[in-house]
């Protein structure tokens, strides 16, 4: 496969349209033209490793790569309604990778994707470089969620860190 990449404005373009699916090697961000696929974390990892790489270009060089955290529950993921029911959750916290200018949020994971699927729900957020979507992110994210389940308001829930996680899974394989 060809690909006709030759502005940022192409390789978002390209990188949107792929297909929502996880990537086998996430330290290697070439993988997603071989893989023909990729998630929040590859995709925008991606452009700001494009971006890095061209710094020249002064336009783009405020835009930031983001981990948030946000309520992934199921009014911003409809298809995930039924699990999180089933487990008595009215939401998960998720991480999601992102880019921002200034104060602008931006989503590129899929064709439909939109910053207000996520940004409503925000719990908090962070700048990362591309190389952390791998270990960081995912220890950022077990971090947040054990926190989250020590927290007063969420003993009531009844689960252990590993059910969660679980319960997390299941909902990332209805994407």
């Amino acid at each position: 496969m060809e690909n006709t990449i030759f502005t940022f404005s192409d390789a978002i373009t390209f990188v949107k349209q792929l297909p929502y699916k996880r990537n086998p090697n996430k330290n290697d961000l070439t993988t997603l033209f071989s893989d023909n696929c990729g998630t929040c974390s590859t995709k925008h990892a991606l452009l700001k490793q494009l971006i890095d790489e061209n710094q020249a270009n002064t336009d783009f060089s405020e835009i930031k790569l983001m981990l948030g955290i946000f309520k992934m529950n199921a009014k911003n993921t409809p298809q995930i309604a039924e699990i999180l029911s089933k487990n008595n959750l009215d939401y998960i916290p998720e991480a999601h990778n992102y880019l921002k200018f200034k104060d602008k949020n931006f989503d590129f994971t899929k064709s439909s994707s939109k910053p207000t699927n996520f940004e409503f729900d925000l719990l908090e957020e962070l700048e990362i470089s591309p190389h952390q979507i791998t270990e960081f992110k995912v220890n950022y994210h077990k971090n947040y969620l054990t926190n989250w389940l020590q927290n007063i308001e969420n003993k009531y829930l009844n689960i252990d860190f590993n059910a969660l996680w679980i319960i997390r899974e299941q909902c990332i394989q209805v994407f």
